[in-house]
């Protein structure tokens, strides 16, 4: 009989074998993607590590639930148009934006999806036939609000880029010259720029605290 799973608070390890099984360690037992869905909707924690070389593969796997998940009938949630869009940003400078503004704009929604679904749940139930009022639309507009602020800073944070080429308004006087009298090396370009990242990140997981 297998072990109950561990506690939400533990991360579980599930181990992928070259015959692509997966093994719960906390169940003891193989498991299936179907499986690992079901963990990650409970909130149970885990990462996937090939079993002979320890590699983390949790992305790899990870990916492989969604395209399962669109594969199936119904809704999907990746739509055409917005993979086209996503794909396009591989190789494009602007790649580095693009998974911390995508994240931190799921976890908006998910912060207020409890009024997404309270505004949807009322606008449902006050329908009159044949309108066409798309249901908790003011919830929505807010939401989409909050992201294209959130977007507006992020894009402020990398402000500090346009000492280094990127055309728009002058960047910070200290970003400009960070040594008087002293030309920039590309060393130090560098640094500057790693440094400005660094600050941006944080300044992103502090938007949705």
């Amino acid at each position: 009989m297998a072990r109950p799973r561990k506690k939400k608070d533990d991360v579980i390890i599930v181990k992928k074998y070259a015959n692509r099984r997966l093994y719960d360690t906390g169940r003891s037992s193989y498991v299936t993607l179907d499986d690992l869905c079901e963990m990650i909707k409970e909130g149970q924690e885990f990462v996937v590590q090939d079993a002979k070389t320890a590699e983390d593969l949790t992305q790899q796997v990870l990916t492989q639930i969604i395209v399962e998940q669109e594969g199936r009938g119904g809704q999907s949630m990746l739509r055409p148009d917005f993979l086209r869009t996503l794909i396009k940003f591989y190789g494009d400078s602007m790649q580095g934006v693009v998974p911390n503004y995508l994240e931190q704009a799921l976890q908006n929604f998910v912060t207020h999806q409890e009024t997404l679904r309270s505004s949807m749940s009322k606008s449902f139930t006050g329908m009159i036939p044949g309108m066409t009022m798309m249901p908790g639309a003011g919830a929505f507009e807010e939401l989409n609000r909050k992201n294209m602020e959130m977007f507006s800073q992020t894009m402020n944070m990398f402000s500090p880029l346009r000492a280094f080429g990127v055309k728009g308004e002058e960047a910070p006087a200290q970003a400009q010259a960070p040594q008087q009298g002293k030309p920039q090396t590309r060393d130090d370009k560098i640094k500057q720029l790693k440094a400005n990242i660094t600050k941006m990140q944080e300044e992103l997981r502090g938007l949705v605290q």
